[in-house]
């Protein structure tokens, strides 16, 4: 398993103690790694990239033939807020989106689902708290914020009496995903 990121930050503060972690910009397009993963993450990477077509192409050249990929989004582009802004999000996905950007990109969806059902209210909430606020330093931190420990044990709750995969709705879409059979 080899984790890579373009924030050295972020990769000097990783936990994990079991993985190799890169810093490598992937439209570098290392030969060493062509076709070298089986399986790559992207868990609320997607959102942030402008250029979605240009990403997924250079990811694709370090996926394997068969390989999959497995893509976690925010969802809900009704939700989109200062919070997402100041997080460094571009956009919020509905399932019809994500659906898009992956068949624009020679790839198909093998299963999805949204999950976080039960947290909608406090995605809605939480767009409306924050609406207006100009400090970006504060947002991210209000916006995670419940206040109270009752507050996430019975989010905890929720959360754990949620039934996946649901094709519902959710605060999070997850797809399982592999290239286009010719």
């Amino acid at each position: 398993m080899t984790g890579f990121d373009l924030n050295e930050y972020g990769l000097k503060h990783n936990v994990s103690r079991i993985s190799r972690v890169c810093c490598y910009d992937i439209h570098q397009r290392n030969q060493e790694l062509s076709a070298k993963f089986d399986l790559i993450l992207l868990f609320d990477v997607l959102e942030h990239i402008s250029e979605e077509d240009s990403f997924l192409e250079s990811l694709l050249f370090h996926l394997a033939p068969q390989g999959r990929l497995i893509i976690n989004v925010p969802g809900g582009r009704w939700a989109f807020s200062e919070y997402d802004t100041a997080a460094g999000h571009v956009r919020r996905y509905a399932a019809k989106d994500l659906r898009a950007v992956t068949l624009g990109n020679n790839l198909q969806i093998e299963k999805w689902t949204w999950w976080g059902f039960p947290l909608i209210p406090t995605l809605a909430i939480r767009k409306l708290v924050l609406m207006g606020k100009r400090d970006q330093g504060k947002i991210v931190s209000t916006g995670f914020d419940s206040k109270a420990p009752w507050i996430d044990k019975a989010l905890g709750t929720l959360a754990r009496l949620e039934r996946i995969p649901q094709q519902l709705a959710g605060t999070s879409l997850m797809a399982v995903v592999k290239r286009k059979s010719t």
